[in-house]
């Protein structure tokens, strides 16, 4: 059963002694004439001291920068806390990105701390929202397959943060609850994501996969259903079962269905989830394979939105399809230039077998696109290209114009960095096949947005038109590979749970508003 740490998140605007937190925490910032101390709880007499005392401290106010001091008496903490937020401009209200960064910076580096009250300068109900969403991020460990054998017991880390309280002018807003509410359930959505992704390939394959979507959907009025191998040739998935012949672990299509009553609308994501991606016959260097657990990172978020979703009550209905399999190579494996039928008919030419998320996700489309639904929206780390041209940290957004600009917003305003792609019509001939529908690999440069032209290919059409559609490709930021930051740690990220979340809620919201 995948599991996800609770923090007990409160929130006060005074009294700090009752709030009964071992640390402090309050901002620090970087200001053209040194480090300054940002607005806090503290008496002005202790304010003063302190922030005379920063440039001696060694404290510069960066970003990521935490300092661990003794307590002040009159706050009631063992412990004051110092977490830099980057620049500071003076009557400038900090980020909700910068809040929530901060805030998981400090957290995750709280070693040994149960209770912390976060006092960083969030006034309003969506800034102490941000401060909540950061400290639960930030709060993620994986630990679990550290043992006491041979000493290499658990690390001691702050991840055994049990209670957060913010303090906030806001604490006494009746619709703060609320928004803390949402913000534990984003944040448990987030860290299970991780936590998927992070588990080895011998633990994580498609049928435990499939048997983690029923764990996590018990409960709640989501419906799964499971393809098994069979069922998937029955129905004619050529895609999926073509991708997972070469392994002795069968693939699965997961599908998830929330319905409400009152719905208003009807949408459908489509994860890429292949549990570990060897390349198959097109074999991957050993170098390349090491992180390849984590090639399973669209389902996992698709999985965990679509919880989300059905957890907040959202008025949506929505489907959400997780195409797993094993990419392997075997004597059962496909090979290159074998013809494979996809769901629908559709014939694809499988020129490298390392193109195989596309092949899983064809079938998916495909079969998500027959019931109509209002967008659908696919994710998956794709394509190396996609590290290539936008780096390690920024994913890319292809698809309908109208779309992809809501998810680019969607994305802003919930911290993650996402960047809109164009999908060049000229790729399109690249992709031709001569003995099939198509290829499954075309123009090398430019290899993300020609990934996304032969998605494109699968996403059907109602009354004539294309069913609008979007395409994230999160190949590099789904896996930190390099020092953990902020509410990042390293290995898995949860990216695209936030952003997908956040699409539905502003989809809900402008339905709302033209209604009204």
């Amino acid at each position: 059963m995948i599991k996800s740490s609770e923090l007990n998140l409160t929130a006060v605007a005074k009294d700090l002694k009752k709030s009964g937190c071992e640390a402090l925490v309050i901002g620090t910032g970087q200001s053209p004439d040194g480090p300054v101390l940002l607005d806090n709880p503290l008496s002005a007499k202790a304010a003063r001291a302190l922030s005379d005392s920063l440039p001696l401290l060694g404290v510069t106010g960066a970003a990521d920068e935490v300092r661990r001091l003794p307590g002040l008496p009159e706050t009631g903490s063992e412990v004051l806390v110092l977490v830099g937020t980057g620049r500071a401009v003076q009557g400038r209200p900090l980020s909700e990105e910068t809040l929530r960064r901060s805030a998981g910076s400090a957290v995750r580096q709280l070693d040994g701390i149960e209770s912390a009250l976060i006092a960083l300068p969030a006034a309003t109900v969506a800034e102490a929202a941000a401060v909540a969403e950061g400290a639960a991020m930030g709060a993620y460990s994986y630990t679990e397959h550290y043992s006491a054998v041979g000493g290499k017991a658990p690390r001691p880390s702050a991840r055994s943060l049990s209670k957060v309280t913010i303090f906030t002018p806001a604490a006494q807003d009746r619709t703060l609850r609320a928004a803390l509410d949402r913000a534990a359930v984003l944040a448990r959505g987030v860290n299970i994501t991780r936590t998927l992704v992070n588990q080895p390939p011998s633990h994580l394959y498609p049928e435990s996969f499939a048997q983690a979507a029923r764990d996590l959907a018990k409960g709640l009025p989501i419906k799964v259903t499971v393809f098994d191998e069979k069922k998937l040739e029955k129905d004619g998935y050529g895609g999926i079962l073509g991708v997972g012949k070469g392994s002795d672990r069968p693939p699965r299509l997961v599908k998830l269905e929330y319905a409400p009553a009152k719905s208003k609308v009807n949408l459908a994501f489509v994860g890429k989830g292949i549990t570990f991606d060897s390349g198959g016959l097109s074999l991957k260097p050993g170098p390349g394979m090491q992180t390849m657990k984590l090639d399973m990172a669209g389902a996992a978020v698709v999985l965990n939105t679509v919880v989300a979703i059905a957890e907040l009550g959202l008025p949506v209905t929505v489907s959400g399809w997780l195409c797993l399999a094993e990419n392997m190579p075997s004597g059962t494996a496909q090979r290159p230039s074998d013809v494979m039928t996809t769901y629908g008919g559709r014939t694809v030419e499988v020129l490298n077998t390392d193109a195989e998320g596309r092949l899983v996700m064809a079938d998916a489309l495909a079969a998500a696109s027959e019931e109509g639904p209002d967008a659908i929206i696919d994710i998956a780390t794709l394509t190396g290209a996609q590290m290539v041209a936008l780096g390690k940290r920024v994913s890319g957004v292809m698809g309908d114009d109208g779309v992809r600009d809501a998810i680019k917003a969607a994305a802003d305003r919930a911290g993650e960095q996402f960047w809109p792609m164009p999908m060049p019509e000229e790729l399109r001939s690249s992709l031709d096949s001569q003995i099939a529908d198509i290829a499954n690999i075309g123009e090398k440069f430019g290899g993300m947005m020609t990934a996304a032209v032969f998605l494109r290919e699968f996403v059907g059409e109602i009354n004539g038109e294309k069913i609008p559609w979007a395409h994230l490709d999160i190949a590099g930021p789904a896996f930190n590979e390099g020092g953990a930051h902020g509410y990042t740690p390293k290995a898995a990220t949860g990216v695209g749970v936030r952003t997908l979340l956040a699409y539905v809620e502003d989809v809900v919201r402008r339905l709302d508003r033209d209604a009204g």
